[in-house]
């Protein structure tokens, strides 16, 4: 999607469709000699937010339809503008043209300005007018929408042109994100994401680095090598450094789960429902969207990004319940379940970013079930060792309505991560599995402040609407802009 912002007047603009409330529609149609025809069209229409109604124009003027869509002539509340948001975005999803133009002035939104007004809208939007359809051999013709005005007039003007230029860099990195989750397995494996990483090292001050196995392995990280030793894909980490900021700054630095397919190893899932298992990879997604936002924005921070990228198959060399593995950091491990093996590529991670002496470490990963129970889609599940970096993060959720909730990690729950043989085990009991999973990341993470994000529920969709959201991304460049 193409974004800018628009001077001028309303009713001058050129453009297929101006989306304005129905109070600004009504000033705009006077000016161009059609007020009646107007109310005529509108009779019937109720100013409520959620609803909309497309008026087509007579020849001549400039804007060729009008979109109206409900505010109640009155300030909103954030709830009520994205419900707005959502009901545009539908119509346009639908619309047989290829531009549109948001009149976001005459919307009041209480407690928001129009930078981030601009910034909701334009990221609500996003999620609707996103098509996936690589792998159909017949693509039906369409005018899909590919033009997003805003319009930029007055005191406000800088403020919404800043907006687009930071919700184009969302848009991208949002659509590599869901790009990457809903390519399908065969396709999107860790040699693959190595090479949609290495897109990224042809723009400034960015360099990518993939490890292979012989590498990894040559580390000491064998938590990571007991998932991919399973499969004929090869595994690799993958590292992406931009360097925005000062050489003397601390990079902030983003990790991301690439479970490219998760069949659970020898503790082999059921079949229902395991071809979603692709979408085990959206934490490593989301951290390479993240940062192609980050870099398309310019910002002034240096950022790296690493990639745990393996499939976790079974077979004749395959990690085995009872298996115990050393990992990177000298503490051993006791495999009790295959898989749980998300915990296993990122704790080695974990400790390979202590050599860049980061400022803050967030984790991304479809981790657990059982967050999918305790929060649902509409947060993800936030965990932490630093108090200033879970509120800058839960901030940043907040601001751009990607939210999060914060969860404990207290040491209470460490006790049933306790091995008779090891250091500790992959797997706690029944209770609190998103937490114990927590828990266990905590451990390699005590050299630096820490966020750990459990996004399984937040990063898909089942059912008819199947398909990767690309949370957190919205999240995660909210952060990263806030570290600017």
């Amino acid at each position: 999607m193409k974004y800018s912002s628009k001077p001028g007047k309303l009713e001058a603009l050129r453009t297929d469709c101006l989306v304005l409330p129905l109070a600004s529609a009504r000033r705009a149609a006077r000016r161009l000699g059609m007020a009646d025809y107007l109310k005529s069209a509108t009779v019937d229409f109720k100013d409520q937010p959620g609803n909309v109604q497309l008026v087509a124009l007579p020849a001549g003027p400039k804007p060729r339809r009008l979109l109206i869509v409900g505010s109640g002539g009155q300030a909103v509340s954030g709830d009520d503008f994205r419900k707005l948001i959502n009901a545009v975005g539908g119509m346009l999803k639908q619309a047989p043209f290829k531009d549109a133009v948001l009149d976001l002035h005459s919307i009041k939104v209480t407690g928001s300005d129009a930078y981030r007004k601009t910034r909701i809208a334009l990221s609500a939007l996003s999620g609707h007018l996103y098509w996936y359809d690589e792998m159909k051999s017949r693509v039906e013709p369409s005018n899909r929408i590919a033009r997003i005005g805003v319009h930029a007039d007055g005191p406000a003007a800088t403020a919404i042109r800043r907006a687009v230029r930071h919700a184009q860099a969302l848009d991208a990195g949002l659509a590599l994100a869901r790009d990457l989750g809903n390519t399908p397995p065969n396709v999107c494996n860790p040699t693959y994401l190595a090479r949609s990483a290495r897109r990224l090292g042809s723009a400034d001050n960015v360099t990518v680095r993939v490890i292979d196995e012989r590498q990894i392995e040559k580390l000491g990280m064998g938590a990571f090598m007991s998932v991919t030793r399973g499969s004929a894909t090869p595994g690799k980490l993958i590292i992406v450094e931009y360097r925005g900021g000062k050489a003397k700054d601390a990079p902030v630095v983003l990790i991301g789960k690439g479970i490219t397919f998760d069949t659970g190893g020898i503790s082999l899932k059921p079949g229902a429902g395991m071809d979603e298992m692709k979408f085990d990879m959206c934490g490593a997604a989301s951290v390479l969207g993240a940062t192609r936002s980050a870099i398309d924005a310019k910002l002034p921070i240096n950022l790296v990004t690493i990639l745990a990228a393996a499939e976790n198959m079974p077979s004749g060399i395959a990690s085995r319940p009872g298996d115990i593995v050393t990992s990177l950091s000298g503490q051993t491990v006791e495999i009790l379940n295959t898989d749980a093996e998300g915990r296993l590529v990122l704790c080695d991670a974990l400790t390979y970013a202590e050599r860049y002496k980061p400022k803050a470490v967030v984790d991304v990963a479809t981790l657990t079930g059982a967050i999918i129970i305790a929060l649902g889609s509409p947060a993800s599940g936030l965990f932490s060792n630093d108090d200033a970096l879970a509120q800058s993060l839960l901030d940043a959720g907040e601001f751009i309505r990607d939210r999060a909730w914060r969860m404990p990690i207290w040491d209470d729950y460490q006790e049933q991560l306790k091995s008779n043989f090891a250091d500790m085990a992959n797997i706690g009991g029944r209770q609190a599995g998103s937490i114990t999973a927590a828990c266990f990341l905590s451990r390699f993470a005590k050299q630096f402040p820490w966020a750990h994000l459990d996004v399984a529920a937040s990063a898909f969709s089942s059912g008819a609407n199947k398909g990767a959201s690309g949370r957190p991304v919205p999240l995660l460049f909210e952060y990263l802009l806030s570290q600017a």
